[in-house]
């Protein structure tokens, strides 16, 4: 990753959010409105143990945000989730992601014994793969990471 990006834990409301939810709703995805709402709500604000916001900015300008739970919809409680990862378009490819994902999962195995995540992106998909994540076919996840095996 070039080392004018930088990296920091994030919370909402944050100013440069907006204008990465609108991007995001440009291109059709939906989940970041729903991380803002669920914020909002108290529904879902990443302050449990081993969750947390990643955002990556460029100067002032917010160009990637991804998040680490507690997987909401798995029985066991050392099952964690990938949340919300989104790149702006123009950022792709540049090493953002897979910085933002390696932040994500370096403190994950304190917590978690493995990772899930759900995604209906082929380009995504494959970046996830390249970590070791494993399609699965369950109702709530695409992918699975066994963490401390």
């Amino acid at each position: 990753m070039d080392q004018r990006f930088k990296k920091s834990l994030l919370t909402l409301p944050h100013a440069g959010f907006s204008k990465l939810t609108a991007a995001a709703t440009a291109e059709g995805y939906a989940f970041l409105e729903r991380m803002q709402t669920d914020w909002d709500a108290g529904k879902n604000c990443f302050s449990g143990p081993g969750e947390y916001i990643i955002g990556v900015s460029l100067g002032d300008e917010l160009v990637a945000v991804g998040g680490l739970n507690k997987d909401p919809y798995a029985i066991e409680a050392t099952t964690g989730r990938l949340r919300h990862l989104y790149v702006a378009a123009p950022h792709r490819r540049s090493g953002v992601g897979r910085a933002l994902v390696d932040t994500l999962l370096s403190q994950a195995g304190s917590y978690y014994h493995r990772i899930r995540l759900r995604t209906d992106s082929a380009e995504a998909a494959a970046f996830y793969e390249s970590y070791g994540f494993q399609p699965i076919r369950e109702p709530d996840a695409t992918h699975n990471l066994r963490l401390n095996d």
